[in-house]
Parts: structure tokens; sequence; C-alpha cells
């Protein structure tokens, strides 16, 4: 197969930027870190992150003098911060009382759940726990940044129960667009809460078990003071699709294509990868994974046990020598990322593929908020090539990983909690799960904000205080403080902003 034209980033970012090194604290040694401590009687719940905008989820729990981290993710920038890969929470609050921080849960794999952990590390030197499948990406991530020697991580089945300190975790099974997604359900003596994590009711999720509904109803019928609980399709009506449904609408997009099919997604979504080879098997193709993240991810999915159905993939060799229209590519590059396969392949820039008039590049991801100006510039470069491109708008070849308001008001109907806070989203989606929950019969729903403080408790269960939620800017070099946008009237001074803060 021929190499396209010469391109790519105009420079190469080091994948493993150095720690960002904290100024060293003023307290007196022994002296307790100043802020909450939280009671026997009370569970106190923090949003880092995940409670201002989608991404960056990183949950504090406080009960009995002891605080336990659920996920540490990071949130990436677009075109609004040149130079900034992503961004996570300041994890400075825990960090001032590591010795009262008993462990960090995983509830899955993306990025946006776990993608802080290895750069935080070891500032964050506490037991991680995870099932297998996150446990794999966590290790390989923690490799690379050299952290695994000293990483303690200990690995769950889903729906294992186990104690942390004064937490009881138990674990529920549900499904989302990830292998093994869990709910955490925090069993302490002043009550049970309930961190849904992703999810949706999935009833042929394609990769692993169906959702545990079960479970959810006998936690419901014990008894749920809180539940904190996905908001991201909460202003969204009706339900969520199977990943059963996206099989088949891809498999009806391949019919009757004559080149080559590039199909782009998010790599962590094994069962779309598992889709992708049914429906490329359906009409005669191989696949070859195109984006070192979707290579990862095939490689965690295999080490844990699944894709063992799919048929095998093929290397970028093989492919050279294979018609164009027996060829599917799938691509990392559904966001429009600039380094990502499929914007080279739009711009002529990958070393060994390429795209030509008459090929079809199919869509199977929604676009996030805000990446929409990006992902239609490499729409257009397609375009332009004469390339069709196909998107969840034109058929049906996309589901969501997350619950649409009838999905909401049934797992009400499940764990009918006393109380209700919603997380994951922006305030807009926060207000729109509220307004829902008191429509279900919730004694109160509270909206946070990143930072605030929340005291949950059979009495008294309030917002009690606020505290600044710093971020992390990771640059691709180094992690820096991030004190927000920088104004700047063009790409010099915006430039020279950048440099100031990393100074």
């Amino acid at each position: 197969m021929r190499s396209g034209k010469s391109g790519g980033p105009r420079f190469q970012k080091n994948q493993n930027p150095k720690p960002y090194e904290r100024p060293k604290a003023t307290r007196p040694p022994g002296a307790p870190a100043p802020g909450p401590v939280p009671g026997n009687d009370e569970i106190l719940f923090i949003p880092l992150g995940g409670c201002s905008r989608i991404g960056m989820n990183m949950a504090l729990y406080g009960h009995a003098g002891k605080w336990l981290i659920v996920d540490a993710g990071v949130a990436f920038m677009g075109d609004e911060a040149p130079g900034v890969d992503s961004l996570m929470a300041d994890p400075s609050f825990i960090e001032e009382r590591m010795d009262e921080v008993v462990g960090l849960v995983v509830t899955h794999a993306h990025e946006d759940h776990i993608g802080a952990i290895h750069h935080l590390w070891p500032g964050l030197e506490c037991p991680i726990y995870a099932t297998p499948f996150a446990a794999h990406v966590i290790r390989e991530r923690l490799k690379e940044s050299g952290g695994l020697r000293h990483a303690r991580i200990r690995v769950f089945e889903p729906g294992a129960a186990f104690e942390i300190g004064p937490f009881g975790i138990e674990t529920i099974t549900v499904t989302h667009s990830i292998p093994e997604p869990v709910s955490v359900a925090i069993h302490t003596k002043a009550g049970t809460v309930l961190h849904t994590g992703d999810w949706k009711f999935d009833p042929h999720p394609l990769v692993g078990p169906t959702m545990d509904l079960d479970a959810l109803k006998r936690l419901g019928d014990r008894g749920v003071l809180a539940m904190m609980c996905d908001s991201t399709n909460a202003n969204v009506d009706g339900t969520t699709g199977s990943e059963a449904d996206a099989r088949a609408g891809l498999i009806e997009a391949f019919a009757g294509r004559k080149g080559a099919i590039a199909v782009t997604g998010f790599a962590s979504n094994v069962a779309r990868m598992q889709a992708v080879a049914e429906a490329a098997a359906a009409h005669d193709r191989k696949v070859v994974l195109v984006g070192r993240s979707m290579l990862r991810m095939e490689k965690a999915a295999r080490a844990s046990g699944y894709l063992e159905k799919a048929p095998e993939f093929i290397s970028i060799m093989e492919a050279s020598w294979t018609p164009r229209r027996n060829l599917v590519f799938l691509c990392t590059g559904s966001q429009g990322e600039e380094r990502a396969a499929l914007s080279r392949l739009a711009r002529d820039g990958h070393r060994d593929l390429w795209l030509e008039s008459g090929d079809t590049v199919i869509f199977s991801a929604r676009a996030i908020p805000g990446n929409e100006v990006v992902l239609a510039d490499v729409q257009d470069h397609l375009k332009a090539k004469g390339v069709t491109v196909v998107t969840p708008a034109d058929a049906p070849v996309h589901v969501s990983g997350h619950p649409k308001r009838d999905d909401l008001i049934r797992m009400y109907d499940l764990i009918r909690p006393r109380f209700s806070v919603p997380v994951h989203g922006t305030i807009e989606h926060l207000e729109a799960h509220a307004r829902l929950a008191r429509a279900c019969g919730v004694e109160r729903a509270l909206v946070p904000e990143d930072g605030d403080i929340l005291r949950i408790a059979r009495e008294g269960t309030a917002v009690i205080g606020h505290m600044e939620a710093k971020r992390l800017a990771n640059t691709g070099r180094e992690l820096i403080p991030w004190t927000g946008l920088p104004v700047a009237e063009d790409a010099d001074a915006l430039a020279e902003a950048m440099e100031s803060m990393a100074a």
C-alpha cells in the first residue's frame, strides 16, 4: 500500500510529562490539615471534578475521619486551549490528608475516570481497587510513566464486596460502553450511598454480562440514603439503545460500499470493536486497527478474556495487499483530534494508509460538546477527497453509553434514594436531572458544583461549604497549575500567556 504525503504534528509531545512538583507545605509537621473532618454520623461528599463539565471525574467520600476516592479522570481540551492536552483535578486537598485516605476505587476504564491516575502518582500513593480490565489499562499507563513498581493495585471481580477502612464497598455490575463497568454502593454506619458511575440499561451489550437488576433492587429494598447518579443525558427524552442496535446499524451501513470503509469511534468501546468486526465479516471484509489507543484497548480486552468471538484483526502490512473493497479501517479520532489516526488519514498524513474518492468514513460516535468545529474540519477534508461521510444523524451507527430520562426514572424506581445528587455533567445537565429526581419523589435533590462540600446524613443533609476546585493542565511535557483560559488578542499573545502559566 502506498505511503501518503508527509504530515502529522509539528512537534512530538512527550507522552509521559514530568509530574507536577507541588510547593512544599508550610503547615507544621503533625498539625491537622485545615478543612472538614468527616464524623461518624455523616458522609461527606466532595466532587473535585465532574460537576461543572463533562469529564475529569473525581469524587471524595468522607466518613469516620477517613476518606475514599472514587475515580480520577481527565477532561480533554480542544482548540480553546492550544498547547494543553487535558485537565485534571488538582489533588492538593487529598495530598494534605493522605494519612486518612484509605483507597481509590475505579468504576471503569474510561479516560475521564482513570486518565489522571498515572499523572498524579505517586502523590496519590494509596491502594487502587479496579476490575481486571481497568486494572490492566491502569498498569500499562503506570508502567509507561514509571510508577508501576510501587503501585498497589487490588483487583476485584464485578459484583464483589469488600471493606476499605470504615467503608463497606459493594460493587454492582452495570452496562456501559466499555467492559466491566460497576456502580459502587458505599455502606457506612451513617447510611448507604450509591455512586452509579456511567451506565445504561443494555439487554444485549455484546461484550460482558447484562446489568444486575436484582442487585440494584435489593440495594433499594435495604434503603439508600443518597444516589450520586450519571446526568449526561438527563435532558434527553426516551431510552438509550443497545450495542446490538449499533451492530445492526453498522451491518446495514456497510452494505453496497465499493471502496475501503473507515469506522471511527472511542477505542475503549470494545463492544463497538466487536460490532465492527462482525459487520466486516458479514460483508467479506477484514479489519485493521489504526491508532495506538485501538491497539492498547484490543490488548487489554484480549488479556481480560474479551473479543474471543471476533475475527482476528489484520496487520497494516497485510492490509497493504488486501483489495480496498475488502478493507475496514477501525480508527481513533472520532472527535477530530489532530494527532489521531482519522485526522492524519483525512490530511494524507498517515505513513502507510490513505483514503481516496469512493471510500466511506463512518463516525460511530457522537460529537462531544466543544469538539464540533475540529470535527467539521476533518469531515470537510474527507468530503474534499470524494470520501462519503456517514454520521449518527445519517444512519443508526451509534448508541450512547449513558441513560436518558426514561432510564433515569427506571433507576429511581429501583433504588428509591432519600436524596439525589446528580453528577457527571454540566450545570445544565445536573439541574435537569435534579428536576427529574424531584418528580420521582426524592425528599431533596442537591445540585453540586466542583468543590462543594455536601453533608449526607439522616438529619441535616445540605451543602455545608465550598473549597476552590483547582486544576492541573497537561501540556504533553509537564503538569502546570491551570488558572483558566487567558484572554489574548492573537495566537502570539495566547502562546505568551501559556508560557507565563508554565513559569
